[in-house]
């Protein structure tokens, strides 16, 4: 299993936050989506297996932007 968290924009209520992990948990070999629009991020939990640009793509996908570390 991996765990990543990811900062992500976008996310402005609970309702943000519901939409993402529904979304997140449709991904074949995600576990588990935690996900604050207070602090931006999200975390989760998948397979091995699972490559996190697919993750990612999601959540860019569904209309929220993926905030990369400079």
């Amino acid at each position: 299993m991996k765990e990543i968290t990811i900062k992500v924009d976008g996310m402005v209520c609970s309702g943000c936050e519901n939409r993402l992990k529904n979304a997140l948990e449709t991904i074949n070999g995600v576990v588990k989506v935690m996900a604050s629009h207070e602090t931006g991020m999200v975390k989760i939990t998948f397979h091995d297996e699972l490559d996190s640009s697919l993750i990612e793509q999601k959540i860019e996908d569904i209309g929220f932007t993926v905030k990369k570390e400079n």
